[in-house]
């Protein structure tokens, strides 16, 4: 056994790579009994995520509900919002249009039984500026997109049809229009007013 040993700490000695694989299989030993060791540690850890998975899980489903809330809250206030500064947007440029420049506006209001604007029958209103005989009908709004701009159209061909008369411009008015909103508007001959 001491010939052995005097064999293995020579070879230890003189031949690199075996002390370096010797070295290697030493530490993948020590780490392997460390690991079986921690083993038990592991898995408690393991079983304690586990069980607080679904905890997580619902956690996740409440916040994501609180997020969803919040945000309908927000968009509504939004909406509110837009509302009520439309209407003080209209009511200023009215009084300044008929004070200033002797433009007569009013809401025009009728019923659209064959369902032009909307596809179904419903009450339409649109913003009308009068003077001599030209006749503008306004569209005012807190953002606008295509989709207004082709509404506002079909209103405009609404009350052209009920009336008779035919506008000599269609103008929208809005702080803020897509690239998609003022591109229709072009196509559909209404000029539209925003920031740019």
């Amino acid at each position: 056994m001491s010939r052995l040993k005097k064999e293995f700490l020579e070879l230890l000695e003189k031949d690199k790579e075996f002390r370096y694989t010797v070295a290697g299989l030493i530490g993948l030993n020590e780490i392997l009994n460390r690991l079986n060791k921690h083993d038990e540690k592991f898995i408690e850890i393991l079983k304690r995520l586990d069980k607080h998975e679904e905890e997580l899980v619902k956690l996740r489903e409440d916040m994501n509900r609180g997020f969803e809330i919040v945000e309908k809250h927000i968009s509504a206030l939004g909406a509110r919002w837009g509302i009520m500064t439309e209407n003080a947007f209209r009511e200023g440029i009215k009084g300044l249009l008929e004070k200033e420049f002797n433009i007569k506006i009013e809401r025009w209001k009728d019923y659209d039984n064959e369902g032009i604007v909307y596809g179904y029958p419903s009450p339409i209103e649109i913003d009308i500026a009068l003077k001599d005989e030209k006749i503008i009908l306004i569209e005012i709004t807190s953002h606008a997109r295509a989709s207004d701009i082709s509404l506002f159209k079909k209103k405009c061909i609404f009350y052209e049809k009920k009336t008779g008369k035919i506008p000599s411009r269609l103008i929208v008015v809005t702080p803020y229009a897509d690239e998609n909103a003022i591109n229709t508007s072009k196509k559909l001959n209404i000029e539209i007013y925003t920031k740019v």
